[in-house]
């Protein structure tokens, strides 16, 4: 299991996308996000395409990896755009039984989401991928600065770095407890999907319990190492800002206003 998620993880490396300012990446994953919703027909579409795989190529890491991240949502994306073919009634109609119906206009929305859910996915690797969780939470931090005396920013940072890094430690639990299970008897691969979802069960409950006696154990550790929130602390990594930062900077606003104007 843990093999096959791959968002979440990070692959140290020397690219262009791994020197960026994790700010810069973060700001960028959440506009790029905007204006793949906001690509509403072709041209929109193929720039979004050309610029996700310009990016994915400038991270330096293999083709292969990132579509292993598309592995676990595969049932999800097939599932939905199964959905925009027969239940979308709009353009001219190719087939047709009872509710169900083939159309152009089902089968160009079935295009759009589908690539949509395909650069969604491949710019969240890209960002985590290539950069370190800590790194993220800092970039959440400073970003957030400007809030800091109406939320909480420095918890909200601290709860998603812990997010970040637990990911592979309970995937790795999952994958001990359900080798535990398959040596028992149990075959998460047969029979109906509802015994393949009655099968898990045993595997999630004592998944739970492990998460949240982690969760204490790190409290713990906390509290003995003196942790009193945000209030005073200083930061052993700072984040630098250089000229690539910029350059990228001034290229995202750019296929904004092209976006916008398209």
């Amino acid at each position: 299991m843990k093999d096959k998620l791959i968002i979440g993880r990070y692959i140290p490396g020397n690219s262009l996308m791994h020197k960026l300012d994790p700010r810069v990446k973060l700001v960028g994953l959440i506009v790029m996000m905007l204006l793949v919703f906001a690509a509403t027909h072709l041209t929109t579409n193929i720039i979004m395409i050309v610029v996700v795989t310009i990016l994915v190529f400038l991270t330096g890491i293999s083709l292969r990896v990132f579509l292993r991240g598309l592995r676990p949502m595969i049932a999800i994306i097939v599932f939905t755009v199964v959905l925009q073919i027969l239940f979308t009634h709009t353009g001219d109609v190719l087939w047709s039984f009872g509710p169900l119906a083939l159309t152009t206009g089902g089968l160009t929305n079935a295009a759009y989401i589908f690539v949509r859910f395909l650069l969604i996915i491949f710019l969240s690797t890209i960002l985590t991928l290539t950069t370190q969780p800590l790194a993220i939470t800092d970039a959440m931090e400073a970003l957030l600065k400007p809030v800091r005396n109406i939320l909480p920013v420095h918890e909200i940072a601290l709860m998603l770095s812990i997010a970040l890094r637990f990911v592979p430690t309970l995937l790795e639990e999952a994958d001990k407890i359900m080798n535990a299970q398959r040596a028992r008897g149990v075959d998460f691969s047969e029979g109906s999907i509802l015994l393949r979802v009655k099968a898990f069960i045993p595997v999630l409950i004592p998944l739970f319990i492990s998460a949240f006696n982690r969760a204490y154990d790190l409290a713990t550790a906390m509290e003995a190492r003196g942790y009193r929130g945000g209030e005073g602390r200083t930061k052993y990594r700072q984040l630098h800002w250089g000229k690539r930062d910029t350059l990228a900077s001034i290229a995202l606003a750019v296929l904004t206003v092209v976006m916008i104007i398209l």
